[in-house]
């Protein structure tokens, strides 16, 4: 799917609660600088972006935004503790250049699907509870999953029939972290599965920012062909700088993360506020 606008695009990839709380803190530190991507025309959100995209989409203070999914996450942080090692393995089916991309979504899928998280259904429920409003937004925003059947990419918006926060949910289900959602009688699963960005539903926008949590773990070859989509658009791609990956850690879903991660985010932007706001502000 791509998206025909000619204005200018935010591109929201996922990180878990380290991406959630750095991409606020990116937006809050640009918007400081006089760079500000809530202005964008298009947003689309994937995975952890998904849940930023929805809160800029809506008009709300990311900041503030932060500071309530912090507090409500350090009252009520999951007992079941993440199998990181079964989350890596997925995401190395969904790296192995050997195996196609919708092959490598099918075994994934599959993965998500006999994984024993039935535990953790509550903390995503939550996800799609601490939206700030249940409804789609009235500015345009994108919401990506993948069909944990047959590995097939699907985007979502105000005009597809599927409520916002299921969507969101669906796009946030970390496959062997999270069991997939149903909708429609379709099961689905995190649309960082396809890609961590999905930079490429930005075509035909003049102007795209991304910023990418997971920059520093994900195949460049991925983005590099999702650019080659947008043509001649002005684009920056911003990813965690060092101090920002040392905050991260191995865990980007741990919940003490929020506070840390968004400081971060705000640190960073200062330095990415002149490359920003040459494609942004131009």
């Amino acid at each position: 799917m791509a998206v025909d606008v000619s204005g200018r695009a935010l591109v929201l990839g996922g990180g878990g609660i380290a991406g959630v709380a750095w991409e606020a803190g990116m937006l809050a530190g640009l918007k400081e600088a006089g760079v500000d991507l809530t202005t964008a025309d298009l947003i689309i959100g994937t995975s952890a972006g998904s849940i930023v995209g929805s809160f800029v989409a809506h008009g709300v203070d990311v900041a503030e935004a932060i500071e309530g999914l912090s507090g409500e996450s350090a009252a009520d942080r999951p007992s079941d503790p993440v199998d990181m090692d079964a989350v890596l393995n997925a995401f190395a089916i969904l790296f192995d250049p050997g195996i196609t991309p919708q092959d490598a979504r099918v075994q994934v899928g599959k993965l998500a699907l006999e994984a024993k998280v039935a535990g953790a259904r509550r903390g995503l429920a939550d996800i799609g509870l601490r939206l700030p409003r249940r409804e789609w937004p009235a500015r345009p925003l994108l919401v990506t999953a993948v069909d944990t059947a047959d590995g097939a990419f699907v985007v979502w918006d105000r005009d597809s029939g599927v409520p916002l926060p299921d969507a969101v949910m669906a796009s946030c289900c970390v496959p062997c972290v999270f069991p997939p959602i149903d909708i429609n009688g379709r099961r689905y699963m995190d649309g960082g599965t396809r890609s961590i960005t999905n930079a490429d539903l930005a075509k035909g926008a003049s102007a795209v920012v991304i910023l990418e949590p997971m920059a520093h773990v994900s195949p460049r070859t991925v983005l590099a062909a999702e650019l080659r989509e947008l043509g001649a658009a002005r684009v920056a791609a911003i990813g965690p700088d060092q101090g920002a990956i040392e905050v991260f850690g191995v865990n980007v879903l741990d919940p003490a993360l929020w506070q840390p991660a968004f400081r971060a985010g705000r640190a960073q932007s200062a330095a990415a506020a002149d490359e920003v706001r040459a494609v942004w502000n131009a």
